[in-house]
């Protein structure tokens, strides 16, 4: 059995998962999730505060600012995030593996 290279791996699963970011999220659900619910029925969902990021974050509230259709801004939202996050996990994997390499004196 022939083995897939890691690169064409990593690949199709950035683009997958940049391709379900971008086309579902537009079709999640806008109503509260469980806990959210419970704040609400229980009366205290104004008492609490985001953290100041939050506020201060380019995509907040996960919908992309300037955009003014709510499903493209949420899909944008969706791509713009997952790259971020693809290229912070890649980010970090190769600084500890050249951090392993400098150690190891290769």
């Amino acid at each position: 059995m022939r083995r897939l290279p890691t690169i064409v791996f990593t690949a199709l699963a950035l683009a997958l998962a940049v391709g379900l970011a971008t086309a579902v999220s537009p079709f999640a659900s806008s109503h509260p999730d469980g806990l959210e619910r419970v704040a609400i029925d229980q009366g205290f969902i104004g008492a609490g505060a985001g953290h100041p990021a939050q506020d201060a974050s380019p995509i907040a509230g996960s919908a992309f600012p300037g955009v003014r259709d709510p499903r493209v801004a949420t899909g944008a939202a969706g791509f713009v995030g997952t790259l971020g996050i693809f290229a912070l996990g890649s980010g970090i994997a190769w600084t500890l593996r050249r951090g392993r390499r400098a150690r190891a004196g290769v």
